[in-house]
């Protein structure tokens, strides 16, 4: 299998490079570095550094003889998609839509699309929420995720490509950037580790759900080996407030540590929790790692960075 990963030097995309090459598939990564690491990226992947907005890069990526486009490249900051929403469509939407039409051109089999739950959801009717979940996106990025799942969906009734959509919770784990906005696990991680004060916006009773990314890669995995086709939720159906997160690292760190309170961030909704058993039970995959499990091994990744 050839495989192409947009992303692939990010957080979340350069686990799911490891898993192909681990596998013994042939993989390009096409990857801008400006939010991925070069250290992130696999010695045994090509790798192609541009951005997915430029058509050259497109076409030198998704050529004949490639099966699968792994989908994670993204504008995937919810605050920055509120302060400029033409420039979110423009990278999540609009460079989506190229990638699709080359892939189509190239003969690409497959997509497996990193999409978002709580994003495309909004504030939930019930919990978890299932695939069946009403969508009220309260934010630019939750729409443009969206929009770009329907599109995808057209691609696949029309030229027949196999289209599956991911629909994460909030992913951690090693490798998750710890400045920015974006990764609260990691950021929190890295003020506690350093002695800092932890900022927590809101009342912190906002909850998520906290999806380790050893679960994404099973789930990414699953989605490209297999014959599945449309969206499946990501998640561990389990609610956790920022507080409670914050108190569970505490005890995880063995350790008390200050917060301070911020105002509430424009486009952030107060619960999100995803329910991922239908994919799960379709894929054979084990439960999902729980959070004291998963934050033990992110803390201590970062702890020797």
């Amino acid at each position: 299998m050839h495989v192409v990963v947009t992303g692939g030097a990010g957080f979340i995309g350069s686990h799911i490079v490891d898993a192909y090459v681990g596998r013994g598939w042939n993989v390009t990564v096409v990857d801008d570095l400006s939010t991925g690491e070069r250290e992130n990226l696999n010695p045994r992947a090509e790798f192609i550094e541009g951005s997915i907005n430029d058509p050259g890069v497109v076409s030198r990526a998704m050529r004949p003889g490639v099966d699968l486009l792994n989908h994670h490249a993204a504008q995937m900051d919810v605050r920055k998609s509120v302060a400029d929403p033409i420039f979110d469509a423009e990278q999540n939407v609009i460079a989506s839509l190229r990638l699709f039409e080359a892939a189509v051109n190239a003969g690409v089999k497959s997509v497996v699309f990193a999409s978002s739950g709580g994003a495309a959801y909004g504030e939930p009717l019930f919990v978890p929420q299932t695939e069946s979940h009403p969508f009220a996106p309260m934010s630019p990025y939750g729409c443009a995720k969206l929009a770009v799942e329907h599109y995808l969906g057209y691609y696949r009734q029309v030229s027949g490509i196999r289209g599956v959509a991911l629909r994460y919770g909030n992913v951690y784990g090693p490798r998750q950037k710890q400045h920015g906005e974006a990764g609260v696990v990691a950021i929190f991680a890295g003020k506690m580790l350093a002695g800092e004060t932890v900022t927590i916006n809101g009342s912190g009773l906002q909850t998520r759900d906290y999806v380790s990314v050893d679960d994404v890669v099973r789930a990414n995995m699953a989605a490209s080996e297999g014959e599945l086709a449309g969206a499946f939720n990501v998640g561990t159906g389990v609610e956790t407030s920022v507080v409670g997160l914050f108190e569970t690292m505490c005890r995880t760190l063995g350790g008390s540590y200050a917060t301070a309170h911020a105002p509430a961030k424009p486009g952030e909704q107060m619960r999100s929790v995803l329910d991922g058993a239908r994919l799960r039970a379709i894929a054979h995959l084990p439960e999902p790692v729980k959070l004291d499990d998963g934050l033990r091994t992110t803390i201590e990744w970062i702890r020797r960075r």
